[in-house]
């Protein structure tokens, strides 16, 4: 069948839809050499902006940019917000103080994961959440009963994430005065443009680093005055291709890569508790009800648990990311759901998820089939593996405070 171009052009319109670009965009693009975009969260965000290996280092030598905007964030206020995010997430809010941020998860009402993400305590009744999905119709839903007032704000608040041994070093000579005084997970606010911005002590690499929360309409002066003082601190723009390494090195997780969120799941056996997924810390069994409860200390009760996530090392320096996981070569185990050879530890470093009792019983005797590509011809690698704990890499400048300068 032929299509006139009509027809065609119809056909077409999921590809020919824009994505959003954020406030930082004109000058991320101004900086790409390689045009490598992909979308986030509907965003136009970079995968890389000149070189992954050369950002990659840019985070673990000096200092890096890199545009946060499209994370989902919603301001969560009212006489009751303390008590409704502490009836949403697993760790007690109440334990929360005005200036601080939280890293925290939520579950539906089985228990199983439908995000995580950072909580930050503005003022005594005032939240932002910061996530990867959209959940504005279930918070809305789960308010009801409580005064509270949720607004999403992804739009119109830019964020940028500075990270690397420099980043004190160069707020520092942009002007931020105090911000060394920032301890791991606390925030202040500074003045940029006559305009109040937030700073956070946060950061998704496992690194010494900050996080930039600004209105939306200042977001490209913000941006100048940072790249201006970074410049004799070795600071590059970054895509995701570069954090992704750090975020594994640090042996953090990311929703619907290395889980899969409870609204996405398109097959029950899909969906995670948060003790199978390394999240167990997070649950305070102690603190008044919260969604999921109940099927959470049921499945801890009566061993039910399923899965189990784990850190492995992996012989060789062939990355296994997606690879299969088996025991004895012959019994397959799980999967690696993120995996690369780690320039800073030195090491081939994977994320897995295996079916139990593998990674709590059995720990021993664990291989990886990688396919490596080789001159056009896909090899296949029978690499042992053995489970490690996470953090691949700890960074002790990541909690220094004061930072040290350079």
């Amino acid at each position: 069948m032929i299509l006139d171009p009509a027809q065609r052009r119809a056909g077409q319109i999921h590809i020919a839809t824009p994505r959003l670009e954020t406030p930082f965009h004109s000058r991320i693009a101004a900086l790409s050499t390689t045009n490598d975009w992909y979308s986030w969260a509907g965003y136009k965000a970079p995968h890389s902006v000149f070189d992954d290996e050369l950002e990659y280092f840019a985070i673990r030598s000096t200092a890096a940019l890199f545009d946060i905007s499209p994370m989902v964030k919603y301001r969560i206020r009212g006489v009751d917000s303390e008590r409704f995010l502490n009836r949403l997430t697993l760790r007690d809010v109440r334990k929360l103080q005005p200036g601080r941020v939280q890293y925290t998860a939520w579950c539906d009402d089985h228990g199983h994961v439908l995000d995580d993400g950072t909580l930050f305590r503005l003022a005594e009744t005032d939240f932002r959440l910061c996530c990867q999905e959209r959940h504005l119709p279930w918070l809305t839903d789960s308010a009801d009963g409580f005064n509270v007032t949720i607004e999403e704000e992804t739009e119109t608040l830019a964020a940028v994430a500075l990270q690397g041994p420099t980043s004190f070093s160069v707020l520092d000579a942009a002007g931020f005065a105090g911000v060394e005084t920032l301890k791991p997970f606390q925030i202040s606010t500074f003045q940029h443009q006559d305009h109040e911005i937030l700073i956070s002590r946060t950061g998704f690499t496992g690194d010494l680093g900050y996080e930039l929360f600004a209105p939306a309409e200042i977001a490209l002066s913000l941006w100048d005055r940072i790249w201006a003082a970074g410049q004799l601190f070795g600071l590059q723009a970054i895509g995701y291709g570069a954090l992704n390494r750090t975020r594994i090195e640090a042996g953090f997780i990311v929703a619907n890569t290395d889980f899969t969120t409870a609204e996405t799941a398109l097959r029950p056996d899909r969906q995670r508790l948060p003790d199978e997924i390394g999240l167990d810390w997070l649950v305070d069994p102690d603190k008044p009800y919260f969604n999921g409860r109940d099927a959470i200390l049921k499945a801890r009760r009566t061993k039910s648990l399923k899965y189990i996530l784990v850190g492995l090392e992996i012989e060789g320096n062939v990355p296994a990311e997606h690879a299969l996981v088996y025991h004895r070569k012959s019994r397959e185990a799980g999967i690696v759901t993120a995996g690369i050879w780690s320039p800073t530890a030195k090491r081939n470093i994977a994320i897995a998820t295996l079916t139990r009792p593998f990674g709590e019983q059995i720990l021993d005797d664990l291989w990886v089939e990688i396919y490596a590509m080789r001159e056009l011809q896909y090899q296949k690698l029978m690499k042992r593996a053995k489970i490690v704990p996470r953090p691949f890499v700890k960074l002790p400048r990541r909690t220094v405070t004061p930072p040290g300068r350079f």
